[in-house]
């Protein structure tokens, strides 16, 4: 008798499984991306960004949370269309400017 329990509780499962399984389809249209954009790699040294990137268009003086010896320095250059962090003298990340839409 359990066992015919054991079955009839399984295909009840079963049937309410199946029957509220859906799938919805969705379609895109193909999106261009934009190209990418050469920025500096992290690791490179502030002499090397210079060197193979020119000049920023914007340097920001260095900053240091609280002054405190556990947090390093970070220094920002801005160029044209990205910006590029250093923890003291290593590049850290390089971020593309979103484009503003008016």
């Amino acid at each position: 008798m359990d066992s015919i329990r054991s079955v009839l509780i399984a295909l009840t499962f079963a049937m309410l499984a199946s029957s509220t399984a859906s799938a919805d389809v969705l379609l895109l249209e193909s999106i261009e991306s934009a190209p990418a954009i050469p920025t500096p790699h992290r690791g490179l040294s502030m002499t090397d960004v210079r060197q193979q990137y020119g000049d920023p268009v914007t340097e920001y003086p260095t900053v240091s949370a609280n002054g405190g010896p556990y947090q390093p320095p970070i220094t920002r250059w801005d160029y044209d269309k990205y910006s590029v962090f250093f923890e003291r003298d290593v590049v850290i990340d390089a971020v593309v400017h979103h484009p503003v839409n008016n």
